[in-house]
């Protein structure tokens, strides 16, 4: 009977054995390719940045912030506070019963067109976003810092998109 015991006991404990073995073999392989599925995610999301980074810089090539020529041509310390001096000094024109001059369109009917969004391009343009309430448009500005540090702006180029009908 003691041998018969000790041979059960034998049995249960290489079983014991093999099932522990299997256990922790079949979990380190769980965790090698969770690690390689990690692995690929932040290489994914590494490229998935590094796209998007690339299209902002594409974005943001035409402007007056990111490019060192024209922030030497004004010889402006702040360039942000330069870049709002230029944008307020065209949006107080919207207050214009007419409208803003520099839309470049005559105000039809009772609204107005006004500037609704401006883009410094560099130290000489703008391209400005309009519209009436119905209609849109863009417009091409030249701008100038007079000697008096005052701004004035001149239209180059203005497009008014005709009007959808749904």
């Amino acid at each position: 009977m003691k041998k018969s015991l000790f041979l059960y006991l034998f049995i249960i404990a290489v079983l014991m054995n093999l099932f522990t073995y299997k256990y922790f073999t079949g979990k380190e392989n769980s965790m090698k390719t969770s690690g390689e599925k990690e692995t690929v995610s932040v290489k994914s999301d590494s490229v998935k940045v590094a796209d998007l980074e690339n299209q902002l810089y594409d974005a943001n090539y035409f402007s007056l912030e990111l490019n060192d020529r024209a922030i030497n041509y004004l010889n402006q310390s702040d360039i942000n506070a330069f870049s709002e001096k230029v944008k307020q000094a065209l949006l107080s024109y919207n207050d214009d019963k007419e409208g803003n001059k520099y839309t470049d369109q005559t105000k039809m009917g009772e609204q107005k067109f006004i500037i609704n969004k401006v883009k410094l391009l560099n130290h000489r343009w703008i391209i400005a976003n309009y519209s009436n309430g119905e209609l849109w448009g863009e417009v091409l500005l030249k701008y100038f810092v007079n000697d008096d540090q005052t701004i004035s702006f001149e239209v180059m180029s203005s497009y008014l998109y005709p009007k959808e009908l749904n």
